[in-house]
């Protein structure tokens, strides 16, 4: 005979949660698998689990905003004839239109070219208006080859092959009918309202040496105008950005399984790849062994939030970083203002992830004329280039803290780790001590 305490209060399983009990009663009752937008929920190791060591006696601080810190980079220096040069080593990360409506992809252009960076196209091909309020603009080269044509990889300022995404390493993209409007089914070469998924990969090679076929086409398409970028998900690192180099890239871009996706399997986000921050230290590694370290540079991507990231990501061995949900969120996404619409959706503001569907209220990741036109491009651009230049002075106030007067002048010397598993993937030493695991003695 078992007796349970009236008292206690009835004790949920930790493996079998409220949300994985829902899960499988939704799998069970529809028979498929759950898609959606943004990247993971789950908590991994970020770079809120590191803190930096700030000047005392031992370094010597830079003075309030008396002493420079620079912030500029150069990207695509190893063969281009023409290396980009950022004010800030914030970039806009790749996002299609057709994900994004054109209003949300006119204003991250405008506020990436008031703020002196660049913004990239992302999967389904080059808008007239992201062109034009572009400064500098990165043209994506995908397996889904949607909207490629040599024209616009001459209008770009520069050229990103994506081997693979942080949301989904290894899995291709998806577009649901109802966001293929005319005019995306027309720049797509794709059916109006019918579902479509991108390749996982591309259809003309199938390893490194044919990479470095495609590069070299690429570079005669352009008279070797362009920088090159290789876009690779966190899965092994070292291995991929020790590829990209060898199949001749002048910057690697590695992102995070903490990178958001326009849509994919939720199975797919939760449980492929690694986080960003243990991905950084083997990339580098690789770029040290080559003796390309800073020659070809190395963009991170996947959670990037504030200029404290930022500086953490350079001090860790990046030349700059990428952002895209935190993009989405300076202009308008999963705004408080739209949560009575987003209730009726059956969510709430900063959990809304359906962007598939096609209705957000915000007119951010829709193809409805009606709630793209909520999306003022002007304004949201002006609030994309706030933030921008928020981010850059959090860094720039860091690294003077540091003694330092450029970003790239920060080191993993300046850093420690709050917990084992980040001083191990950072492989930064536990505060307190001078070891990391893996490191002997301590």
């Amino acid at each position: 005979m078992s007796y349970h305490n009236p008292h206690t209060p009835p004790r949920k399983s930790a493996t079998f949660d409220d949300h994985t009990l829902a899960e499988i009663r939704r799998a069970a009752a529809t028979g498929i698998y759950d898609i959606r937008g943004a990247g993971t929920k789950r908590k991994v190791p970020h770079f809120d689990d590191l803190l930096f060591l700030g000047a005392s006696i031992s370094r010597y601080p830079l003075e309030g905003y008396r002493e420079k810190c620079d912030t500029t980079v150069v990207l695509g220096s190893r063969f281009a004839k023409k290396p980009i040069t950022l004010k800030t080593p914030i970039t806009i990360a790749g996002m299609s239109f057709g994900a994004l409506s054109g209003n949300a992809k006119e204003a991250l252009g405008r506020g990436a070219t008031i703020a002196g960076t660049s913004t990239t196209t992302g999967d389904g091909g080059m808008t007239d208006e992201e062109r034009g309020h572009s400064q500098t603009l990165v043209y994506q080269y995908l397996p889904s080859r949607y909207g490629m044509n040599p024209r616009d990889l001459r209008r770009a300022d520069a050229i990103e092959v994506v081997v693979g995404q942080g949301a989904k390493p290894g899995g291709g993209g998806m577009l649901l009918g109802q966001k293929i409007s005319d005019r995306v089914a027309n720049m797509r070469n794709l059916p109006k309202g019918i579902d479509q998924r991108s390749a996982c990969r591309h259809p003309d090679w199938t390893g490194p040496d044919d990479l470095e076929i495609k590069i070299m086409e690429l570079r005669e398409i352009t008279d070797w105008e362009k920088p090159i970028y290789v876009k690779v998900g966190g899965a092994r690192p070292y291995y991929d950005t020790a590829l990209a180099v060898k199949a001749g890239a002048d910057v690697v871009v590695l992102d995070g399984m903490q990178g958001g996706t326009a849509a994919t399997q939720d199975v797919f986000i939760e449980n492929v790849g690694m986080p960003t921050l243990a991905c950084i230290r083997p990339a580098v590694q690789a770029l040290q062994d080559l003796g390309m370290h800073r020659k070809v540079q190395l963009i991170i991507s996947g959670g990037i939030r504030s200029g404290a990231d930022v500086a953490k990501a350079l001090a860790l061995g990046a030349d700059a970083v990428a952002i895209g949900t935190a993009a989405l969120v300076a202009i308008g996404d999963n705004d408080p203002k739209w949560e009575e619409e987003y209730q009726k959706l059956g969510t709430t503001a900063g959990a809304y992830d359906d962007w598939h569907e096609g209705k957000d209220p915000a007119g951010i990741t829709t193809q409805d004329p009606e709630l793209a036109s909520r999306l003022d491009p002007i304004a949201a651009g002006r609030r994309l280039a706030n933030y921008l230049n928020v981010m850059t002075l959090e860094a720039q106030t860091i690294a003077r803290a540091c003694g330092k007067n450029h970003l790239h002048n920060l080191e993993p010397e300046d850093l420690c780790a709050l917990t084992m598993e980040a001083a191990a993937m950072a492989q930064i030493p536990l505060a307190g001590t001078n070891w990391y695991p893996g490191k002997g003695g301590f």
